[in-house]
């Protein structure tokens, strides 16, 4: 199988974004950008990625900071519960409160301001993010993995979790080289299937 072929096959097989499986259409928005932000902080834990995405789907009703802030800390531990993000679903809560208020007092709630503070710097960028509570460097590189169909200057993002795919698939492991087997806007389906190729050992295989 060569290596556009390979490529292809991926992206067919596994080639939708985490955003878009939590039911986020991603843009340049804010309301958009907060969901993601708050999509990568339930991902950032220990747990399957699924009852993460479920628990972002579950969370949707507060799809600002302001409605996130103003729901209760019970709201938000029970919206958890019904997506079985069990163990995490209080300190979540708890986290996706203080980072809401963190988000009003310095960006007014838009992440678009945080990207203008960052002044187009990827690492600045990623730096910022991790203010957020629970939002670490796991969590930092998911958000600008995703982000990077709507903030080009991100572009090309792969982390760690994203090459460790390509180099199971024989794929290349350097982030331009990578970048030149798919079109500018297809980088960030590319890179959540490299990663899908990481946690499901079947999709390796086909691929392969």
């Amino acid at each position: 199988m060569s290596v556009r072929t390979k490529v292809q096959t991926l992206l067919d097989e596994a080639g939708t974004s985490f955003a878009s499986e939590a039911g986020i259409t991603l843009a340049n928005k804010p309301s958009p950008l907060y969901r993601l932000a708050v999509l990568s902080v339930l991902l950032s834990t220990r747990i399957k990625a699924g009852i993460a995405v479920d628990a972002a789907r579950e969370l949707a009703q507060w799809n600002s900071p302001q409605k996130m802030f103003d729901a209760t800390w019970q709201q938000r531990v029970d919206a958890l519960g019904r997506a079985h993000y069990r163990r995490y679903d209080e300190s979540t809560s708890t986290a996706l409160g203080e980072g809401a208020e963190l988000l009003l007092d310095q960006y007014h709630g838009d992440l678009r301001k945080l990207r203008a503070k960052s002044g187009g710097d990827p690492e600045e960028l990623r730096e910022l993010l991790m203010d957020l509570p629970r939002l670490g460097p796991v969590g930092a590189d998911i958000f600008c993995r995703e982000a990077q169909l709507v903030w080009p200057e991100l572009r090309p993002y792969f982390d760690g979790k994203a090459l460790s795919g390509a180099k199971k698939l024989g794929l290349p492991s350097d982030p331009d080289k990578l970048a030149d087997l798919v079109e500018g806007h297809d980088l960030a389906r590319f890179a959540a299937a490299l990663v899908r190729s990481t946690l499901d050992r079947n999709l390796a295989s086909a691929v392969r």
